[in-house]
């Protein structure tokens, strides 16, 4: 189907206006389709002149425009076309409607543990035309009146208050006016959790067999929405614009969530059935206020268009991360961005499809689609933290409210926001915005040796300035004549705004502050320091807070400290900062891979930071040793993670409630490193146990992960895959089997699975769990030519199965393991095809970059 264009977005928002739309769902119509019936009543401002509404249905049975009867055959590609329009239209349009299995539309699922069906939509970015008829863009927002006649014993759920009728018909109150892609409804024998908070009644849903699990944590859950509702009514003058908040976990779900306004859906992972860190209860309060801020960034108002999409996931992501460290028990999130969440965006900005943060145009809404990635949620929010800095606090709210004052319940651009926030701060935000929000690329802050009072004399005369420094009024930190040397791939300098700090080692070894200073560094080449104090420090550390948006490259008597004394830095957040220094100096070839592992074996072990160790486990594991160690190397890079993973466990023997789930952490890193006979035995001896001594036991996700490095090595096969999902029924327990079965180092095991994803109409988390089994560097002689044949195989299901099945294969099934010159030329090949859909391109884009480095790690061993 083709997508909309800009251009015929722009001439349709200028011809119609939409009054209002009422939407009726027949959800009884058995296990296949449903009904759909919309009314659209809108204006045209040139009588006689022509447009299109968007439905994609499994059959048009009627449409009628002003009493004239359309014929169905006038659908091509989504699109009927509405010819002679008068002043004041009425649109009727029936439709069977098709329910997905792909999470894009209406998606319906049977849950296997006790057969129950569920239903429930999501209209995002140009779904909403599979369940109801409507003009599917942002600015043609509309009011809408919504009905569902559903089974008996179910229970839905809307975007606002519902009337319970007799038959099973559910009747919600008419939402003020919004975007099409924000309708939803969810709808099943759920188990719900009500409660009320300052005047908004609050709902809680799932799956019942998830009931237990959703009850348990509740309390927590409902906490966190209190207190951002009571953060966010602090900072916005406008309350929230809805009359009724429902959060809906709902399974197979392809995003984290979707602020559809009143009945926001959360992929059912968050309702947690397993042991979780600290950490991970902290992403879904995130998540929570993350979607909560949409009811005003993007609900409230809405982008005119989605190369805006920053006014919406930017402004979300910032505020989440505010509001979850400043509101909730979790005062530690921003050092989860640091470690965790902000190499999102530093990776997507480096590669080959990177893009502003606010382009000056997004042509389609397949390329919109795509920009769904880490520019626009976490450089956006880093862009967004500068922004705040530079203008205050004060001013950056008083601006935020006056643009909601003057576009509520309407439209906006990045202009209008812009505008706002100029006149509510005296400060040339445009100008902040074209470096920041129209430019790509990540700068780099290193550390040199200062330039010769010779040099910088040759420099001002030949420019009339001292190019940053001292003299520039700059107040500086660091060793007596040093210098900071700004560049960036792209040739934009960005101004910014960080601190810097000095430290000195301690006699026991530890680093101690000496001195922390702001750095507001213009956007210019060099930057001239200061000493702090008498003598030079052991370590100078740029950025130190993590305020800015930009790599940092350490002096060497600085890396030398590090190298030695990285675990001894007191500040959790300035450590953040330093391994997030060093995973960028692996990725860009500036550290060999084995120094990453030395430092992670000399530093982790000793680690109190859940949020750490978490991330540099992680990024150790997956791509590290899968990716960038040779198959030589790679034996001893697991032995030594192991090493870690044993060293982290023995730590936490015998202790307190671990409450941040650091045990559990060494027992996943363990697992997941574990390669000898020796470390198998201990696993055999964990899963015959029930459990791990000392703790935890082996919950469903532990025995799944557990039984996954088994069937790997061909310690475990199809009778204990067997075994285990008779104790497990449930769609966690199908996807754990589905992961263990491709994994096996069988030629059948892996032939079943290639055809799973290849040649099948597999769901989209068993498409997902089950290329998370099937490529494995073990097996590497058994997956033979897997790896080149990948590019030919992919291409066909994804033009076959859409968007989202693409972006699934194109993330989970790439063979990334097999980073060699060979696949990499397969993949150039197939980048130069024609034919490939939009997301899966976008997809092969990224990780054909990703794989390019590995390639580049790799050679640089061998040599």
């Amino acid at each position: 189907m083709p997508a909309l264009t800009r251009a015929e977005a722009v001439e349709r928002r200028r011809l119609l206006e939409v009054r209002s739309s009422t939407v009726d769902l027949d959800l009884t119509q058995g296990d296949e389709v449903f009904g759909s019936v919309a009314v659209i009543r809108f204006a045209c401002s040139s009588p006689g002149a022509s447009s299109f509404v968007d439905v994609k249905p499994q059959t048009l049975l009627r449409a009628v425009l002003n009493g004239r009867e359309l014929d169905p055959a006038a659908l091509v590609d989504g699109r009927l076309p509405l010819d002679g329009l008068a002043a004041e239209n009425e649109l009727l349009v029936e439709a069977t409607m098709a329910y997905s299995r792909t999470g894009e539309g209406m998606h319906r699922f049977v849950d296997p543990a006790d057969g129950e069906a569920y239903v429930y939509t999501q209209a995002f970015l140009d779904d909403g035309p599979r369940f109801f008829a409507s003009f599917d863009q942002p600015d043609l927002k509309a009011a809408y009146e919504v009905s569902v006649t559903a089974p008996e014993g179910w229970t839905v759920v809307g975007n606002g208050l519902v009337t319970r009728q007799e038959g099973g018909r559910w009747e919600f109150a008419p939402t003020p006016p919004i975007s099409n892609y924000l309708v939803a409804i969810v709808a099943g024998p759920l188990f719900t959790v009500r409660s009320e908070h300052d005047g908004i009644p609050l709902g809680l849903h799932c799956r019942r067999s998830l009931g237990p699990y959703l009850e348990a944590d509740a309390e927590e859950m409902l906490d966190t929405t209190r207190r951002s509702f009571d953060h966010y009514h602090r900072v916005f003058d406008q309350r929230y614009p809805f009359d009724s908040y429902d959060q809906c976990f709902v399974p197979e779900f392809n995003a984290g969530a979707m602020e559809n306004p009143g009945c926001v859906t959360f992929r059912d992972e968050f309702v947690f059935r397993s042991a979780v860190t600290d950490t991970e209860r902290e992403e879904r309060a995130i998540v929570i206020a993350h979607e909560m801020a949409h009811m005003w960034f993007g609900d409230l108002v809405t982008m005119r268009w989605w190369d805006d999409l920053w006014l919406n996931e930017s402004f979300a992501e910032y505020l989440a991360y505010t509001v979850v460290a400043e509101s909730t028990r979790f005062s530690g999130a921003w050092t989860g961005f640091a470690a965790a969440r902000k190499s999102w965006g530093y990776d997507a900005d480096q590669r080959p499809s990177t893009h502003p943060v606010a382009p000056e145009s997004v042509d389609d809404t397949a390329e919109a689609l795509q920009n769904f990635d880490g520019i626009s949620y976490s450089k956006g929010a880093s862009a967004l933290r500068q922004l705040v800095a530079w203008l205050g606090e004060e001013a950056f709210y008083k601006g935020v409210n006056s643009y909601f004052q003057q576009h509520a319940f309407g439209n906006a651009a990045l202009a209008d926001l812009l505008q706002a926030l100029a006149a509510s701060s005296g400060r040339d935000v445009h100008g902040w915005a074209e470096r920041w929000l129209r430019t790509t690329g990540v700068d780099t802050l290193r550390v040199e040796p200062a330039r010769s009072d010779e040099a910088r004399a040759d420099e001002a005369q030949a420019d009339g300035t001292w190019a940053g420094g001292a003299d520039g009024g700059q107040e500086g930190v660091g060793r007596g004549g040093a210098r900071i040397v700004h560049s960036s791939v792209d040739g934009q300098l960005r101004p910014l705004l960080i601190t810097a700090a000095t430290y000195d080692r301690a006699a026991d070894g530890h680093l101690v502050l000496r001195a922390r200073r702001p750095l507001d560094l213009p956007a210019e080449p060099d930057h001239e320091l200061d000493s702090v104090g008498a003598g030079d420090p052991d370590l100078l550390l740029l950025n130190d807070t993590d305020l800015g948006f930009v790599k940092i490259r350490l002096d060497d008597r600085s890396w030398r400290t590090v190298s030695d004394s990285l675990g001894g830095i007191p500040e959790e957040l300035a450590r953040a900062v330093l391994w997030g220094a060093a995973r960028d100096m692996v990725r860009d070839g500036d550290l060999d891979p084995q120094s990453y592992l030395e430092l992670v074996a000399a530093h982790l072990p000793g680690e109190t930071s859940a949020h750490l160790i978490q991330s540099v486990l992680g990024f150790a594991r997956s791509t590290l040793a899968e990716q960038y160690l040779t198959p030589e190397q790679r034996p001893a890079g697991l032995g030594l993670l192991a090493g870690v993973g044993r060293d982290l466990l023995r730590r936490t023997e015998g202790g307190p409630d671990d409450v941040t789930g650091l045990r559990l952490l060494a027992v996943r890193s363990l697992i997941a490193a574990s390669s000898t006979p020796a470390e198998l035995a201990v696993l055999q001896s964990w899963r015959e146990e029930g459990g791990v001594p000392g703790g935890p036991e082996l919950d469903p996700e532990l025995s799944w992960q557990l039984l996954l490095r088994l069937c790997v090595l061909g310690a475990a096969g199809e009778d204990e895959i067997a075994a285990e999902l008779v104790r497990d029924t449930s769609a966690t327990g199908q996807e754990g089997a589905a992961r263990c079965r491709a994994a096996l180092p069988d030629q059948q095991a892996k032939d079943a699975a290639w055809e799973a994803l290849f040649d099948s109409d597999l769901s989209n988390y068993l498409i997902a769990a089950t290329s998370q089994g099937f490529w494995q560097p073990e097996q590497a002689e058994l997956l033979g030519d897997r790896p080149q044949r990948y590019f030919e195989a992919v291409v066909g299901t994804a033009q076959r199965r859409g968007p989202a099945v693409g972006r699934l294969l194109a993330r989970y099934a790439f063979p990334a393991y097999h980073a060699t010159e060979q696949t990499v030329g397969a993949a150039e090949a197939c980048l130069a095809r024609t034919d490939l859909t939009a997301a899966l391109r976008r997809g092969l884009v990224d990780q054909v970059d990703d794989l390019r480095r590995a390639v580049r790690a790799r050679q640089a061993v061998a040599k």
